[in-house]
């Protein structure tokens, strides 16, 4: 009877799984998973993902603006100090942009039906690209974004000038690509959103995408300017017979923020310490020399530093920015020191109701920033446009002018058309050859102001404005910061190939040179 019943417990148990594996499989599935991804969806947050950086980096930098308390934590490159916590946050390019991007690009590269949104996200990993490559060097490219797609954790570093080169094939191929005979991308975030598709709305998507394409060939064929002349004037002929942006309208840039979904790249200067934080003045005399009407947007001198909801006065005259290389000990002794006032400095900070507002729109690519590369080229040379040099270059000016209206607490017009001609024929504006690319250049320092990867890379490779070098210590022996160095995070997890990059650039520290950045 023991034998029988020990027989029976088991052969319960194998009738009982026989006749429940049939819905076996189906009661173990998670009925709210997912099961398949939208490639549009992922584009529309790759697209908002893109990161624009912070204050503390390349606007330091370029001397736009600056932290003026050095309290360690707060140590960065207005001190000259190789520091991860501002090196690193351009990397979050990988996770919120690439990743996205490299997964899109393996979903819909055989897909008939997505031929105009795989050419779009190559177009935008493009610059995602090229704003790591400015930043750091050499960096994970081919190798990018596979993790999760073919397990490869540890992605080699592609040499930057390698990289340059095939993101200049991206771009004309993707660009060149898109057509009116595909689809149309309701997820694209900068000229999508219709709920139904039709002939028009996608010829002026394809139309918009195509600008944006060329409009970045002509960027990176400008990058060029220092190491191969031709290569830049051919691409450069490329670019601009392919078809640039031709007004605000073609603008890449994220409106319609709320305080409900707030743009956070100021974040920090309002919620921690507003004190802390001033425009450089290096920037302010620029504005204020020329009585440029934008500074009134761009700053504010308020009656309590550490309080931005206090009395603010954007009266031009009295407008001062702090000393580059200098802290809140050290300005002490600093020339035309202008004391303390409130809880902070007596200098220029943030305009906190127009351009540090949780409101404001973020700009990556510009028709002014294209216009004045156009007036570049133009008098190089390298382009017979339709315009002259001049009328490039007060078309940009006048552009970055109109932007304005865009954002918070601003009339429209922001600047009139009156102001914006006084402001192209005041001598110290006015254009001429003899200080063409200087002009141009420093016009492009302004106009990029929200936009601190394209004003660094930018003054990086033109030499204008000139900048004297921040002497705050020796770190940089009298030289100016030319790369990021790589996140920390990237010699613990990835050290064999960083260790390979590192060896590869001659080093990891901030004055490296960037390819295009030679001699």
């Amino acid at each position: 009877m023991k034998k029988i019943s020990r027989l029976i417990i088991p052969l319960t148990l194998l009738i009982c799984f026989v006749g429940c594996k049939k819905g076996f499989e189906k009661l173990n599935q998670n009925p709210y998973g997912i099961t398949k991804i939208d490639p549009g969806l992922l584009f529309t947050g790759a697209e908002l993902g893109m990161n624009a950086g912070n204050w503390d980096g390349e606007q330091t930098i370029a001397q736009q603006y600056l932290n003026a308390y050095n309290s360690g934590a707060t140590a960065g490159f207005n001190f000259n100090d190789d520091i991860d916590g501002y090196n690193s946050p351009r990397w979050g390019i990988y996770t919120a942009t690439v990743k996205p991007l490299v997964q899109i690009i393996s979903l819909t590269q055989n897909d008939p039906s997505a031929k105009n949104l795989y050419n779009m996200t190559r177009i935008w990993k493009a610059y995602a690209f090229m704003t790591l490559v400015d930043t750091y060097g050499d960096v994970p490219y081919s190798d990018a974004g596979k993790a999760y797609l073919s397990g490869l954790l540890y992605p080699k570093y592609d040499k930057m000038a390698a990289i340059y080169a095939d993101l200049y094939n991206e771009l004309k191929t993707a660009t060149g690509a898109l057509s009116v005979s595909n689809e149309y991308v309701t997820g694209d975030l900068f000229f999508g959103g219709a709920t139904a598709s039709s002939p028009a709305l996608i010829a002026a998507q394809v139309a918009q995408w195509k600008k944006i394409g060329y409009s970045l060939l002509l960027r990176l064929g400008i990058r060029y300017s220092k190491t191969d002349v031709a290569k830049a004037q051919s691409i450069a002929q490329e670019a601009y017979a392919g078809g640039v942006m031709q007004s605000n309208a073609d603008n890449v840039v994220i409106k319609g923020y709320s305080v409900a979904n707030p743009n956070n790249f100021s974040n920090l200067q309002r919620s921690v310490s507003p004190y802390f934080y001033y425009l450089a003045e290096p920037f302010v005399n620029q504005l204020k020399n020329t009585k440029d009407p934008r500074l009134k947007y761009m700053g504010a001198s308020y009656i309590k530093p550490q309080d931005f909801t206090s009395t603010r006065d954007t009266t031009t005259a009295n407008q001062f920015g702090f000393p580059v290389g200098y802290d809140q000990s050290s300005v002490l002794t600093a020339p035309g020191y202008r004391g303390i006032k409130g809880g902070g400095q007596n200098y220029t900070q943030l305009n906190y109701d127009v351009v540090a507002n949780v409101l404001t729109p973020q700009f990556f690519i510009t028709y002014s920033q294209t216009q004045l590369l156009l007036a570049e080229a133009q008098f190089r040379g390298w382009i017979v446009g339709t315009l002259s040099t001049q009328q490039y270059y007060e078309s940009g000016i006048i552009a970055s002018m109109d932007e304005w209206k865009l954002y918070p607490n601003v009339p429209n017009p922001a600047i009139s058309v009156a102001e914006e001609n006084w402001y192209v024929a005041q001598p110290a504006v006015l254009f001429n050859n003899a200080n063409a690319l200087q002009l141009i250049n420093t016009q492009y320092w302004i106009s990029s102001f929200v936009n601190g990867p394209e004003s660094w890379a930018n003054v990086r490779r033109s030499g204008f404005p000139v900048l004297a070098p921040n002497m705050y210590n020796n770190n940089l022996n009298g030289g100016f910061v030319r790369r990021m160095a790589y996140p920390d995070a990237e010699q613990s997890q990835n050290a064999v190939n960083n260790n390979a990059a590192v060896a590869s650039m001659g080093g990891d520290g901030l004055t490296q040179k960037i390819f295009w950045d030679i001699p």
